[in-house]
């Protein structure tokens, strides 16, 4: 009997940075390698990966990363990943490519060679396991989910995905397959939770593709059109709805460039005309009914560009009078407050806001019938909520008691979580490590907590500093402190506050100089301590405080001959 252990590393309770480890017998298998951006509160991060300590340890395992589509939340992660372990990646070819795209511009992996491309045929023998895949419906074309087959069952990561019964070629998912999987047997289903809470039908994508020339094929005026810019699905969309309204399309962006070049080269995006695409110089020769711009970037990013257009601070667009702002994504709920005051941005510019989701239920994930399909067409014996905050993975796991899998074979696990089956029983069975590692420009989790408490309290307190000069060896302050407050109080209306802030040091130097037992950090804590017990007693905020002492010393001047 292999064993055999499922770890949810990051990607549960939270949102993005999807990583699923199995192991069978000694052999590792990654299941996505994503990243989130940050939310309110980590101040400065660029983005939040998963931690890799325990995959760093046992690098000489790890068979390959299996990574199940192309958007951030599934690929975001590899470039750090692959700098500290070297291990193949695996997927099909957009998703390849556009691993590519992110792995070679970080300057660590940029000449990493070992993708593999796969395909809903493709079957990798590692003796311990049977790795496959198959087709599923998602918001970018290519995505699959992975089966391993063990001695015991096999395991299925579902990765991101719905049903749709119209959808394209592209996106179809294969449901023989899964119910060939389901027959052979399955051990453990790893499910995505995103949308499990909600009960509203999803709307096909044929009908997507009808509401968005609905709301666009009409308009009279210039059209700015919000999308993130790896939602190829929503792009192809307005594409074909800008050819039918005989408008052009402005695109944006270099990333989003980079991204169309390679999925109209794979053959997974089609331009039913040429000359649909122009760039920004050319929308000059065109009048306003005649364009459409698309405005893209990663989650959340168009949504700030159409703020910088309506407050009129972006480089090259401004929203005017009878332009129209239609907003394809569906924010979070943590970005909704954030989109209603773009929306009303937007208007106070002259621009009319529209959202997709107005009409229709929009959605990328499983809704609950999709996911309950999911299970009775694989009937795992053991099941696995994943991708999601606490409440979604429990909705999940509510479903999965509603279609027979009884409640003690349902794992609500935390990251870090070690799941066992062992003498023909799954069960938990300890922890790794799996903190979040910061991302701050070319700092790859060097920003902690403390770090992160002191952005805070900057953004909220502000600062205020204390430089002095002193000469120890004659016991003399040479110059008084100056001190210099920035985000704390207004300067000119407290003057009287940082005199006495000032004289607070004074003293505090003065006696240390004048002590048998100097000590340099002595010093600066217990200016830290009076002068912040002070400030809160006048102001009730506590800025960062920041004692610079400078120490100075007088040459002997030269004697003339």
């Amino acid at each position: 009997m292999a064993q055999i252990r499922i770890i949810p590393l990051s990607g549960v309770r939270g949102n993005g940075k999807n990583l699923y480890i199995a192991e069978v017998g000694e052999d590792i298998f990654v299941l996505d390698c994503g990243l989130s951006y940050p939310e309110d509160g980590l101040f400065g991060i660029d983005t939040v990966i998963p931690d890799f300590t325990y995959l760093e340890e046992n690098a000489d395992r790890v068979a390959g990363v299996f990574v199940t589509h192309g958007h951030a939340d599934a690929i975001g992660a590899l470039p750090y990943f692959l700098e500290k372990i070297n291990a193949p990646v695996f997927g099909t070819k957009l998703t390849i490519e556009l691993a590519k795209m992110s792995v070679h511009r970080y300057e660590p992996t940029k000449k990493f060679k070992g993708f593999h491309v796969i395909d809903e045929d493709t079957e990798i023998d590692f003796k311990s396991t049977v790795v496959s895949f198959f087709p599923t419906t998602h918001t970018i074309p290519g995505s699959v989910g992975v089966s391993l087959k063990t001695s015991e069952g096999n395991i299925v990561y579902t990765g991101d995905f719905k049903f749709d019964q119209s959808a394209v070629s592209s996106y179809r998912t294969d449901f023989g397959r899964l119910a060939e999987i389901g027959s052979e047997g399955v051990l453990a289903l790893l499910s995505t939770s995103s949308n499990a809470e909600n009960p509203e039908t999803v709307a096909s994508e044929k009908q997507i593709g009808e509401e968005v020339y609905d709301n666009i094929g009409f308009w009279e005026g210039r059209i700015i059109v919000a999308c993130v810019a790896s939602n190829l699905q929503r792009v192809q969309q307005l594409i074909n709805a800008a050819y039918r309204a005989g408008r052009k399309i402005v695109l944006t962006g270099k990333d989003f460039g980079r991204i169309i070049r390679t999925a109209m080269k794979l053959g997974k995006l089609e331009l039913p005309d040429e000359d649909i695409l122009i760039t920004q110089k050319a929308m000059k020769k065109y009048n306003d009914d005649q364009l459409i711009i698309l405005e893209t970037g990663r989650m959340g990013e168009p949504i700030k560009a159409l703020q910088k257009m309506a407050s009129g601070a972006h480089r090259t667009l401004r929203i005017k009078e009878g332009d129209l702002v239609y907003i394809t994504t569906t924010p979070t709920i943590a970005m909704e407050t954030y989109v209603a005051k773009t929306e009303d941005m937007i208007y106070r510019a002259g621009g009319t806001v529209k959202n997709i989701s107005d009409n229709l239920r929009v959605s990328g994930h499983a809704n609950p019938e999709d996911q309950q399909l999911m299970m009775n067409l694989l009937k795992p014996r053991y099941f696995i909520p994943v991708q999601g905050e606490y409440r979604l993975l429990t909705a999940n796991a509510d479903l999965a008691e509603a279609v027979g899998i009884p409640k003690d074979h349902i794992f609500i696990t935390a990251p870090g979580d070690i799941v066992e089956y062992k003498e023909g029983e799954m069960a938990l069975s300890g922890t790794i490590p799996s903190d979040n590692v910061m991302v701050d420009g070319i700092g790859v989790g060097d920003i902690g907590n403390i770090v992160l408490k002191d952005r805070k309290v900057l953004s909220e307190d502000g600062v205020f500093v204390a430089v002095v000069t002193i000469n120890r060896r004659k016991k003399q302050i040479v110059s008084k402190p100056q001190i210099t407050s920035r985000g704390f109080v207004y300067v000119k209306a407290s003057r009287d506050l940082l005199r006495e802030g000032g004289d607070i040091v004074e003293e505090i130097v003065d006696k240390h100089l004048h002590s048998n037992d100097f000590e340099w950090s002595k010093l600066k804590q217990e200016i830290r301590e009076k002068l912040s017990r002070y400030l809160f007693e006048q102001t009730k905020r506590r800025p960062v405080i920041l004692p610079v002492i400078m120490e100075s010393s007088q040459k002997r001047k030269k004697r003339k001959s």
